[in-house]
């Protein structure tokens, strides 16, 4: 009850409330919040496309896929609760970052791939909610408000610069390069600024902590915010990185992430990437 006290505590601080979404937005939300809260399978079945691709392990491919995990969770004592908090879209590319509760609060990343208006393909991500963080911050409060349209791929191309300079090839030289003095950070591990990164870095060194970037698979862009979903290690297991940058005035300004392992048993085999 405490961590799930904590999450509405740190929602609270979000900066404005969600806008109201149409089209591609609207269905990659309320496959969330009307498919799998309320396990509705008819809206699952007006909106997810035959031959379906399903990148979540622990989720079959196609429609009967996602059916069969709306049978899953109506067998559960406490029901799944999602409250998105940012949409994204770039192209046929939607992304939502939501409070999720299943268990035990989380933080959760969708990605959905549309064709001509139904669901395609979907990838995603979770990770558990701390009681504290480094910064004060929780994982997905912050600004939400999307501007800046006509910087879409400028901050594309700014954000693409910094995780391959400084998550893939590890040049730490290039951080003020990228990121802004006022630097936010969502990460519960990281404090703030680029000082608090740094200082991150330097623990997962000093402790024999192996943290590698290898691929980044998606980059999803909408004006100031984007999304990098990416592939690395960590000590040696394999790990999906979702990582969420706010881009003000040509600097990275706030970051949010999860990171979770890729499990060995999975029930499709399309990989988490």
């Amino acid at each position: 009850m405490k961590m799930i006290n904590t999450l509405v505590a740190l929602s609270a601080a979000t900066t404005f409330a969600l806008p109201v979404l149409a089209g591609e937005k609207e269905t990659a939300t309320l496959m969330l919040t009307q498919g799998l809260v309320q396990l509705d399978q008819d809206f699952v079945n007006r909106n997810v496309a035959p031959g379906y691709i399903q990148h979540n392990p622990g989720v079959a491919d196609d429609v009967a896929g996602v059916l069969g995990f709306i049978d899953y969770l109506a067998t559960l004592d406490d029901p799944v609760q999602i409250e998105p908090v940012r949409v994204l879209q770039d192209g046929d590319m939607v992304m939502v970052h939501s409070n999720l509760t299943f268990g035990a609060p989380m933080a959760l990343f969708d990605l959905f791939r549309f064709e001509d208006g139904r669901i395609v393909e979907h990838w995603d991500g979770m990770q558990i909610v701390p009681e504290t963080t480094a910064s004060g911050n929780g994982m997905t409060d912050g600004m939400i408000h999307i501007t800046d349209l006509d910087q879409t791929e400028a901050n594309r191309a700014l954000v693409t610069g910094f995780v391959s300079d400084v998550f893939i090839n590890g040049d730490t030289s290039k951080i003020p390069d990228y990121i802004g003095d006022d630097y936010i950070q969502h990460n519960p591990g990281i404090a703030n600024g680029i000082d608090g990164l740094n200082a991150f870095m330097a623990y997962l060194d000093q402790n024999g902590i192996s943290v590698s970037f290898r691929q980044i698979h998606h980059v999803v862009a909408e004006g100031n915010f984007v999304l990098t979903h990416s592939e690395g290690q960590i000590n040696g297991a394999t790990n999906v990185f979702f990582d969420l940058f706010r881009v003000e005035n040509g600097r990275i300004a706030e970051h949010w992430d999860v990171v979770q392992q890729v499990p060995e048993e999975t029930a499709n085999d399309n990989g988490m990437f």
